[in-house]
């Protein structure tokens, strides 16, 4: 925590360094315009679950897992593809807990999302288990809401959803063994007011826990959940 409040007050006393390269930052963000352009955007994807597709004609139609079993959340926004840089960002962010890793997430994914989406009267950061929380000592998906929040004037839903279940973690299994994983890991405290909700999480893989928030929240009456990301793996 404190060395969140040295990186905010750094990054108002003295202008912006690139976080890559140590270059110039761009005019509000920690990133250079040479870096910047060198992230690797998602290209043709599926308009619900933003998996890659090789055809470019079939951009922003459902793929084949999606028409076979339709997922519980409606719409996936994820600007980058999860390799290189947008990699290094987000393990920085999620292991080191450095404020300006997230701010710079986060920036990147409030300045597409505020051309591309449909905002919600929600955000709901993915939570983490308590022992996790402990163990790391914070939420990065969190850290990252807070600056969308701020970006796009959206307030954040953290106390609703809870994670219950310590679950093992998701990296080295399988599609289906991360679904039987994640599955009723999660349940409501609080009923949410709302009926559009985005779910943040920094990177989605297979979409096994992501779908599992959605479901307990469409289950509770909430008519929209769409799923916003950081990176597409």
């Amino acid at each position: 925590m404190v060395n969140n409040w040295i990186d905010i007050i750094q990054y108002s006393l003295l202008p912006p360094n690139c976080i890559l390269c140590g270059g110039r930052g761009l005019a509000y963000m920690d990133l250079c315009q040479p870096c910047y352009h060198s992230l690797v955007r998602v290209g043709s994807h599926c308009i619900c679950c933003a998996s890659h597709f090789d055809n470019t004609d079939l951009n922003l139609q459902l793929c084949g897992d999606c028409l076979k079993n339709s997922p519980n959340f409606d719409k996936t926004y994820a600007p980058y593809s999860h390799q290189d840089a947008l990699r290094y960002l987000i393990n920085r962010c999620k292991f080191n807990g450095e404020y300006k890793y997230s701010r710079l997430l986060g920036l990147l994914l409030a300045d597409y999302l505020r051309d591309y989406a449909e905002l919600p009267e929600l955000i709901m950061p993915v939570p983490l288990h308590p022992k996790r929380y402990r163990q790391r000592g914070f939420n990065q998906t969190l850290e990252i809401a807070k600056v969308i929040s701020k970006k796009l004037a959206i307030p954040i839903d953290n106390t609703s959803c809870l994670h219950i279940k310590n679950t093992a973690h998701q990296v080295s299994l399988s599609a289906k063994q991360r679904h039987k994983n994640i599955k009723n890991a999660f349940a409501l405290a609080a009923i949410p007011v709302a009926q559009h909700i985005a779910i943040l999480d920094d990177v989605m893989t297979t979409g096994a826990t992501v779908n599992e928030m959605a479901r307990i929240l469409k289950v509770a009456g909430v008519q929209r959940v769409d799923v916003w990301v950081c990176a597409r793996a």
